[in-house]
């Protein structure tokens, strides 16, 4: 089956047909699972464009193509773990180079940046990236890229791309951006000037809470090049499977997006009303301090909602304890809402005064909001929380 014209297609039929076309056998309308680790060769030298898994397969081939149309990029790779893309993107990097990141990124970031890369002899530096001259003071001689997340896990704090784009080439640098919090549905960081887009696939992309994974896309066909060796060298691309399940998964992104958005609106004006919460972080909200950039930067605000506990009112254990369809779990971005404590849970693993820096405290929460019926998850939360009033 020939692919397609995709010139004019818009994101959400992107999604669903874009890279599915692999059957030549049979025209199946979705992406054959190819499960085999190798391809035969017809002769010395010749084969039809696959020869091991890890270096291409088809069903993951699919999968890059998707994403790669999704956020505008030139090229992209499917990893086994979010993680991996940003270890995979991080050996773009060598000994005596330097990196600027955000002070309230994800924990697992933090980790691989502050504990993994220095024994590599690649060091970071911390800033508050909403300050564009705290970052221009961090840059080194040796610095070679900015690490943007935006919105930031878990206080859901924006950094203006574009102003991060401006400062980075001024200077020389790469400009990677995680986008995992909104997905290419809502925020296409390549299009503001970004060089490196990074995903986990296991949260909104994937949408199902049944794989993990992650993906690098890029829109510069030379550092394409240079990740195209590295995810072959390094291993660390996903199996055909996780491939498909992540396929299967972005084909309701669209929809997927609009519901967890809709939702996590709703409850966090309910939220904002309650007695028993000290602050509400959801940058949708019109008092969030990041709301006109987000109006600028997004077309979405996303789904996930942080706030700040009265557990002098209410104890950690009553609020979870009397919750029916938030289930107290990490992770996020599947269909089903959960709700976590990240002092102890997702971000226990950096130091205190990394968490307090970021603005983490004992009493903060985030929702991963799902897609149920949003007056359920409202009447779930007030089970635990008491009425507003």
């Amino acid at each position: 089956m020939a692919q397609p014209d995709i010139g004019t297609w818009r994101p959400e039929t992107l999604a669903v047909h874009q890279g599915v076309f692999q059957d030549t056998a049979f025209n199946s309308v979705t992406t054959p699972i190819y499960p085999s680790s190798t391809f035969a060769f017809e002769r010395v030298g010749v084969h039809k464009g696959f020869d091991y898994t890890r270096s291409g397969n088809p069903t993951r081939q699919a999968l890059t193509e998707n994403l790669a149309s999704l956020e505008g990029g030139v090229a992209a790779w499917a990893t086994c773990t979010g993680m991996a893309a940003l270890t995979t993107t991080a050996f773009l990097f060598r000994t005596g180079d330097h990196i600027v990141a955000g002070h309230d990124i994800y924990s697992g970031t933090i980790r691989l940046l502050d504990s993994v890369l220095p024994t590599l002899g690649v060091s970071t530096s911390f800033v508050r990236m909403r300050d564009p001259d705290e970052v221009r003071r961090a840059i080194r001689p040796t610095t070679r890229a900015l690490l943007v997340e935006t919105p930031s896990n878990p206080m859901l704090n924006l950094v203006d791309i574009t102003a991060m784009v401006a400062v980075a080439r001024e200077h020389g640098l790469l400009t990677i951006v995680d986008n995992t919090f909104l997905s290419p549905h809502f925020q296409n960081p390549l299009a503001m000037g970004a060089d490196v887009v990074v995903h986990s696939t296991t949260k909104y992309l994937n949408g199902h809470s049944d794989v993990v994974g992650g993906a690098i896309i890029v829109r510069d066909p030379k550092l394409a090049e240079r990740l195209s060796f590295l995810v072959n060298a390094l291993g660390t691309t996903c199996s055909p499977f996780d491939a498909w399940l992540v396929l299967r998964g972005v084909k309701t992104l669209a929809c997927r997006m609009e519901a967890h958005q809709r939702n996590a609106l709703a409850v966090a004006r309910w939220m904002k009303k309650h007695p028993r919460v000290l602050k509400v972080y959801y940058p949708g909200l019109e008092d969030h301090p990041d709301y006109t950039l987000a109006c600028r930067q997004m077309r979405g605000f996303g789904g996930m909602v942080s706030f700040d506990l009265d557990q002098g009112k209410l104890p950690l254990d009553d609020l979870f304890g009397k919750l029916k369809l938030f289930a107290l779990a990490e992770s996020l971005g599947g269909v089903e809402s959960l709700i976590e404590h990240p002092w102890t849970m997702s971000h226990a693993s950096i130091a205190e005064e990394t968490r307090i820096a970021a603005g983490i405290s004992p009493n903060t929460i985030r929702m991963s909001i799902g897609i149920e019926h949003p007056d359920d998850l409202i009447a779930d939360l007030e089970r635990a929380l008491g009425p507003v009033a």
